[in-house]
């Protein structure tokens, strides 16, 4: 098969099946212990929100934290089920945009993770969604993001551009070899990223199945002070920017940082 059926969201097909073998190993990623201890400090019941195939909120959920998940694809929410489901946990779980939430209860903590925020490419859409978060808090509740800038130092090359990295690959259960490549196109001056994904199933050294996803533009990348000023002017107050996933506040060149904030 050629190419990938369009939906009216992005996390399908191959993408979808293959996210958690491709991403590997992901206990000891650092964001983990920062998310948890922001839940800890400031209560549940919290959401997470592009949840996707469930890194984070099952591993909570199976920690007897109250969590919720939201995403916008049901592939990737499926998958989120099925592997709830063989724990024996069944989280709540809602197939809702950040821009549109409307979740029946509300929350003392809310983590974005994953910079999946910075799918929101549209200014006024970024800004909705903020304001849909600081709604779904409780008095007090906090927000909790990363942002990462996507390109840093001269202007890209057009060989850059153009130049394919990978293949990233892993082997299925099944035996099968999933390839992927990507390749990505900054604008600077927007501060918008372009990328192509392409997959191949490969079974027995012949490429079986082959899917390719472009998502023009892709993500949106902010400065510490716009991040910011997403905060602010979406009412949060006491905000925290801290260096990556750590405890430390963000240095001025820090290429990843956590905001956090509370409902005023």
């Amino acid at each position: 098969m050629s190419g990938a059926e369009q939906k009216d969201y992005e996390y399908r097909g191959l993408m979808a099946r293959s996210w958690d073998l491709l991403r590997g190993d992901t206990s000891k990623w650092e964001d983990r212990t920062l998310y948890l201890r922001q839940i800890r400090e400031s209560g549940e019941p919290a959401l997470d929100v592009g949840c996707g195939t469930g890194r984070l909120l099952v591993d909570y959920a199976s920690q007897g934290i109250d969590i919720d998940g939201v995403d916008n694809s049901p592939e990737m929410l499926a998958l989120c089920r099925e592997k709830a489901n063989r724990l024996g946990l069944r989280p709540r779980l809602f197939e809702q945009r950040m821009e549109s939430l409307e979740l029946p209860r509300r929350y003392r903590t809310i983590i974005v993770p994953s910079s999946s925020f910075q799918l929101l490419v549209e200014e006024d859409v970024a800004n909705e969604a903020m304001r849909r978060f600081h709604e779904h808090l409780v008095l007090g509740g906090t927000l909790v993001m990363p942002f990462m800038l996507f390109w840093l130092g001269p202007p890209q090359s057009e060989e850059q551009a153009q130049k394919w990295r990978g293949p990233r690959e892993s082997e299925r259960e099944d035996g099968a070899l999933v390839r992927r490549w990507t390749r990505a196109r900054y604008d600077l001056d927007a501060q918008l990223e372009h990328t192509e994904d392409r997959y191949e199933v490969v079974v027995d050294g012949e490429v079986v199945e082959t899917e390719q996803f472009s998502r023009s533009p892709a993500t949106r990348w902010y400065t510490q002070e716009q991040s910011r000023s997403l905060y602010e002017d979406a009412g949060f107050i006491d905000l925290k920017l801290y260096e990556a996933f750590t405890n430390e506040p963000a240095s001025q060149d820090a290429r990843v940082w956590t905001t956090v904030g509370a409902k005023a």
